[in-house]
């Protein structure tokens, strides 16, 4: 490294620039809820879910929240972890259209019960945006 040269960016730092762009505030609430109980699976989001995977080439990021929000709304169990990522979509660029289809995409292989699920977080996502 040269000193005009930056120095290169950290799993963690990386991580971190990403998890603000994705998913805002909503996505460091999850990190500052895991300080008293669990800080190294916090830096484990940050260093691999969002410093690692989140940066890889080969899909964008709108396509990386697509597969996301797909994933969890057809798990079913993970709600709270859905309405982040729904905002984190919005965040980058999917319209409330395309996120509704989504869902609907997600009856056909996760069942009716999970797309339901998915469409009222997100119309409670949808309702919050715009009241703000």
């Amino acid at each position: 490294m040269t000193l005009d040269q930056p120095a290169p960016e950290s799993r963690y730092e990386r991580g971190a620039r990403a998890l603000a762009e994705i998913d805002g505030q909503a996505g460091q609430n999850v990190i500052d809820a895991l300080a008293d109980i669990a800080p190294d699976f916090a830096n484990y989001i940050i260093e691999y879910g969002f410093g690692d995977i989140y940066n890889r080439k080969g899909l964008c990021r709108r396509d990386r929240q697509i597969a996301t929000i797909a994933a969890l709304a057809a798990m079913g169990t993970a709600t709270p972890q859905l309405k982040i990522h729904i905002q984190a979509s919005l965040n980058v660029g999917l319209t409330q259209a395309e996120i509704t289809e989504v869902m609907m995409h997600m009856s056909v292989y996760a069942g009716f019960p999970a797309a339901l699920n998915g469409l009222f977080a997100a119309k409670e996502i949808f309702a919050a945006q715009e009241n703000t």
